[in-house]
């Protein structure tokens, strides 16, 4: 048995080796093209066109409010937003009538390009924002991983990693140790990297995982700096008691990875970070919210007033944990991420949440491995890669689950999207608004067109897709990024090195008034008390 492992390993070792050496990279061509011819040069479109574009008669949806108006863009700006507006010759002229005209989609939480359990996503800074434009996304925030702690060598290294971008990124930074190195460091961050947020990962023990102690003190240094602090929020310690309990009883599949993380582990580690946060008197934001849990340890504290954001991300929305148990690994092993898909019953649980407002935007956690590198685990479930997809198909799946259905509006679609995420980040209105001097990233969506999703069509490069064969209602017909057409009649046309770091100040309107309630806190201890010494 063991020397069977060992061949099985050896091989999967050069499998993944040979997968990576041979998928394509940006850095080999000018451009990306269609999926229907794959990567390559002689068959790409160039990026480029007039710089003057007319989208007309369209309803523009707006976060608080729609009309049916003209969007003129000119320069890479959004320069007039109002019916019959009038354009010489050289406008290129878009007919948007009987569609919606809304901004690009944000995706708050992506991982490209990065190294993890002994791998490295496959969707780098190129083909991963590809795939985003093709699904109408025009902007992410990806987490720089510290190099050795270091937050200097982290963004260094991403730096580098984003210099093939196509479309506009910001980046968070993970927190991953403490000492006043990293403290400093953290305020280099905030004050020349343009990053105002640090995510504190409570899972992942022996390699990302911080303790109390840690996320008290980042916390705190979040608070001085209008920083604001992410968890995810998992409880490690006894996730890893979880996992040796699971090989204990012979469970070595991918079944065993959500079994060994349950969705009380996720209330948990929740609530404790909430808490935790209210001591401090600081904002919170939780990453892929994915269970009943969790959400309603989100709903008690935003209703006593706490300032807690709660982010689901698609396959949480979407997705049950049925396919977890598919007796062929390759096909199971493709929905293990952390936390894990919850079973039936959470996903319209967090859907009802999202509607009602006590969640607030829907990220993707896009984290690309493929089935060579999944199979890393194929003996054990903990040497799983964690991760799936979602960077190109959450806007088409949260329309169709959530406006289709009749969940939400159209404007508030645009909220949960994009508007709010550009709001808790700081960069609105340059982005997640059609509004006059808002960055021109615009979609035009058919509600009466349909989709289907499948990885022989999908851009990134991955070999499997958590949402095949979904279909539903309401395509993305157009993408529009820094007033370019990079995606119309099912084609790309993106160039690496066309896309832009966004800078994102402190101090969201998340931390408006936080002095007050300091001051108020302060002023209700009554102490120190004055008390006489006594001289006996």
């Amino acid at each position: 048995m063991a020397s069977r492992r060992a061949v099985n390993l050896s091989l999967t070792l050069l499998l993944l080796h040979l997968s990576i050496l041979l998928s394509p990279s940006a850095s080999e061509f000018g451009q990306f093209c269609d999926a229907g011819v794959g990567y390559g040069e002689s068959a790409c479109g160039v990026s480029g066109g007039s710089s003057k574009i007319l989208i007309k008669g369209g309803t523009v949806v707006n976060a608080h409010h729609q009309e049916v108006a003209d969007v003129y863009v000119e320069d890479g700006k959004i320069v007039a937003v109002k019916p019959n507006i009038k354009v010489g010759d050289d406008v290129t002229v878009l007919d948007a009538t009987g569609k919606y005209v809304m901004p690009g989609g944000i995706d708050p939480h992506t991982h490209l390009a990065m190294d993890f359990m002994a791998s490295q996503t496959l969707d780098d800074f190129f083909s991963g924002q590809a795939a985003a434009l093709a699904g109408g996304t025009t902007m992410h925030i990806d987490f720089v991983i510290p190099v050795k702690g270091s937050l200097i060598a982290g963004i260094e290294s991403y730096e580098k990693k984003a210099s093939k971008s196509c479309m506009d990124y910001g980046f968070h930074m993970a927190i991953t140790k403490w000492d006043d190195d990293v403290s400093r460091e953290m305020e280099v961050m905030v004050n020349e990297k343009g990053i105002n947020s640090f995510k504190f990962f409570m899972a992942y023990k022996g390699a990302l995982m911080i303790n109390d102690e840690l996320l008290l003190q980042g916390l705190k240094k979040c608070k001085s700096l209008g920083a604001l602090a992410m968890v995810h929020a998992e409880n490690g310690d006894a996730v890893f008691e979880g996992q040796n309990r699971m090989i204990e009883l012979g469970i070595t599949g991918p079944e065993g990875h959500v079994l060994s993380r349950p969705a009380v582990l996720e209330g948990e580690a929740t609530a404790r970070a909430i808490r935790l946060a209210a001591f401090v008197n600081t904002p919170l934001y939780v990453v892929h919210v994915m269970s009943i849990d969790a959400m309603e340890e989100i709903a008690k504290a935003r209703q006593s007033g706490q300032r807690v954001i709660g982010e689901p991300v698609v396959s949480g929305l979407v997705l049950d944990d049925s396919k977890i148990w598919d007796p062929d690994f390759t096909t199971a092993a493709t929905y293990v991420m952390s936390p894990p898909i919850r079973a039936a019953g959470h996903d319209k649980a967090l859907q009802a949440a999202l509607s009602t407002g006590v969640l607030q935007l829907v990220g993707t956690d896009h984290c690309a491995f493929n089935s060579t590198q999944k199979a890393l685990g194929i003996d054990d479930f903990r040497k799983i890669p964690n991760g799936v997809n979602g960077i190109e198909e959450r806007m088409h799946l949260v329309w169709d689950t959530m406006v289709e259905s009749g969940k939400i509006s159209a404007s508030d679609y645009v909220r949960i999207t994009s508007t709010e995420c550009a709001r808790i980040f700081n960069i609105y209105p340059r982005k997640g608004a059609i509004l006059v001097g808002s960055d021109a990233d615009i979609i035009v969506l058919n509600p009466n067109s349909s989709f289907e999703i499948s990885a022989k069509t999908h851009h990134s490069r991955l070999d499997t897709n958590v949402f095949e064969g979904k279909k539903g209602k309401g395509k993305i017909e157009v993408t529009i990024a820094g007033g370019r057409i990079v995606w119309i009649n099912g084609e790309l046309k993106v160039a690496p090195g066309s896309g832009k770091y966004v800078s994102m100040p402190p101090f969201s309107y998340l931390f408006q008034g936080m002095d007050k309630a300091d001051a108020a806190y302060l002023s209700s201890l009554r102490a120190p008390v004055k008390r006489q010494i006594s001289t006996e």
